[in-house]
């Protein structure tokens, strides 16, 4: 029996959360997790083991923010503590995936759909998660 994988898009004051089919070929996305606060993560983490045991997810993706010029700056850094942080509290393997282009895809995928400018906010995150996870997926059934 496969496991599902679980997409994450790791931003300061959100997490868009994305779950594959059982079989492993879509992503689709479940939610956008928001903290007032960029450091406090335990309930961040609560609902992710949440959302893990539901969905008996058995591998996380996360989106790893790395610059154009393959520089690993401030936020991939936050990303990679918040990567380690997941796999001490799941138990399960995190992958990081580099994300680069994902949150410019899920833009466009939006206006392509001629959602509002204003509505956009509420859902970049979780289609920039559908994307992280549709790339990693994509690559491993090659």
């Amino acid at each position: 029996m496969s496991m599902r994988i679980m997409g994450l898009d790791y931003g300061s004051k959100t997490v868009g959360v994305a779950v594959s089919d059982p079989l492993r070929i879509t992503a689709q996305g479940i939610e956008t997790i928001t903290r007032k606060d960029e450091n406090k993560l335990r309930k961040t983490c609560a609902r992710i083991e949440a959302l893990i045991a539901e969905y008996e997810v058995g591998r996380i993706v996360l989106g790893f923010p790395k610059h154009m010029n393959n520089d690993i700056g401030e936020r991939a850094e936050k990303a990679i503590e918040f990567g380690e942080m997941l796999k001490r509290r799941t138990g399960l393997e995190v992958v990081m995936w580099d994300e680069r282009l994902t949150t410019v895809e899920a833009e466009r995928t939006l206006i392509e759909n001629h959602v509002r400018r204003e509505n956009r906010k509420k859902f970049i995150d979780k289609i920039a998660a559908v994307f992280i996870l549709q790339g990693y997926l994509d690559s491993i059934s090659m």
